[in-house]
């Protein structure tokens, strides 16, 4: 009896992971709209601070990079994770993907607390939008050569 309850509440909740589709073309539907309610839950002033993170983000992703929710935070994805970025009660955080960016954008990331894979800046002051760029940037580069492997 329990095992078939648990087979039915599993078979539910896979039943609700899937993700939506629109029309017959099969498209998956953005996960940006996912991400727009998560930002429409962040209070001033770190709400406005993750949308101009979002922003150059977005500019230096390629076309082909899609937003989603990842471990309850902000992602895009691209041949895997490629960025994620988040607010949390006293900062807000940018997780590149890698430690080895961390390491290599050191001289640049200096003002900034960083742990092994999380690098914190103020509620109410971004990143750079250009350090965003170029660490987007290199994260595209080692994920497409995760696909050529």
């Amino acid at each position: 009896m329990l095992n078939s309850s648990l087979r039915e509440e599993r078979a539910i909740h896979l039943k609700k992971a899937k993700p939506a589709v629109r029309g017959s073309s099969k498209k998956l539907v953005s996960g940006s709209l996912d991400v727009d309610k998560y930002l429409a839950k962040v209070p001033e002033p770190a709400r406005s601070t993750l949308k101009k993170v979002r922003a150059a983000i977005r500019s230096s992703a390629p076309r082909e990079a899609t937003e989603a929710i990842s471990y309850g935070v902000p992602a895009f994805r691209y041949n895997g994770l490629l960025v994620a970025y988040a607010a949390f009660r006293d900062h807000c955080s940018f997780f590149p993907g890698s430690g080895t960016l961390l390491e290599e954008f050191k001289d640049h990331l200096k003002d900034y607390p960083c742990s092994k894979g999380t690098i914190r800046f103020a509620l109410d002051k971004p990143l750079p939008a250009a350090l965003v760029k170029k660490m987007v940037q290199a994260r595209v580069r080692k994920n497409a050569g995760k696909k050529k492997r």
